[in-house]
């Protein structure tokens, strides 16, 4: 499929963005007061969260990062029928919790010890393992409430509203990003095969983006070919944007990537040690024209998401 031109697709994404952070803010501001239940039903005064916690997540979920998960969610979402409103993002930004936790847990002295994560001291370094480690575990639950909630107040009505934040549990769990980091530290120093290679990244990075698609079609109340459409999109440009990772890497500066390139240091195999840096870049692109292919199979007319494959390789060039 030709993709065709979206000239504002840098402005579409400033504003997606914009709203994607004004609705982390809201979720933020509702942690806070986070409290105990009562018998009544009512928050307590007193937060149930520490401050150290509190600091904790507000380091992980707010400091910046490209939303590219939200962004698919509300993308799909209105591209399946619904309406951009503040809801629909309070739905997009579960899956950005569920990133955010993965992140804060990935970078910890115990997985990957990254000292920097878009271009700042990651939230270990600067509030310690235990809070890290306690503020990631916090967002799961969090997640999984904020997307049914949100679902809801869309209008899913209950079974529906319980599948899109089954669709973000099932992702997040250890059939997909959870199982894909098992696998991923199980085959560090071993030379994956490429089936072997796309299995963990369809777990670990692929997951998480397929869902961002599924939920915002599901919430939409999308027909059953749409839904299998963006199931496809999903998990091609998934595992585009892990070997597009896997590019940079090997290629970007630190600056540039606002982290240290972990990689070789780490013996993990990758997709440029696999087929080589061109090869990889073809595959990539190969992924792309797939996703396209999936939408166009079922009339799906979305330009915002024909050039947000193309962003998800593009990005950094």
């Amino acid at each position: 499929m030709k993709v065709r031109d979206f000239p504002g697709l840098e402005a579409y994404l400033d504003a997606e963005v914009a709203k994607v952070q004004a609705a982390l803010h809201r979720a933020s501001e509702r942690l806070e007061r986070l409290g105990p239940s009562t018998p009544g039903g009512s928050e307590a005064a007193t937060p149930a969260l520490g401050v150290d916690v509190l600091a904790a997540l507000r380091h992980g979920l707010l400091s910046g990062g490209k939303r590219l998960r939200p962004i698919l969610c509300a993308t799909a979402y209105v591209t399946c029928g619904g309406r951009s409103t503040d809801a629909a993002y309070d739905l997009a930004v579960s899956l950005e919790m569920i990133h955010a936790y993965s992140l804060m847990h990935d970078d910890l002295p115990c997985m990957d010890d990254a000292e920097l994560r878009r271009g700042r001291p990651t939230t270990h370094r600067v509030h310690g393992e235990e809070s890290t480690m306690t503020a990631g575990a916090v967002l799961i639950p969090v997640a999984a409430l904020t997307a049914l909630r949100a679902a809801r107040a869309l209008g899913c009505g209950e079974d529906r509203a319980r599948r899109v934040a089954s669709q973000l549990m099932q992702a997040a769990g250890a059939g997909g990003m959870v199982g894909g980091q098992w696998l991923d530290l199980q085959g560090e120093g071993a030379a994956l095969e490429p089936e072997e290679l796309d299995r963990l990244h369809q777990r670990k990075t692929g997951a998480l983006l397929a869902a961002s698609l599924l939920m915002g079609a599901t919430a939409a109340g999308a027909s059953d070919d749409v839904h299998d459409a963006m199931a496809s999109y999903g998990r091609a440009v998934g595992l585009a944007f892990q070997i597009t990772d896997d590019i940079l890497d090997a290629t970007a500066s630190s600056q540039a990537l606002g982290k240290n390139p972990s990689d070789t240091e780490l013996d993990k195999s990758t997709y440029v040690a696999l087929y080589g840096l061109e090869a990889a870049r073809t595959h990539a692109d190969a992924l792309v024209d797939r996703a396209l292919d999936a939408l166009q199979e079922a009339d799906v007319d979305s330009p915002p998401l024909e050039a947000l494959a193309r962003y998800v390789v593009e990005r950094g060039s």
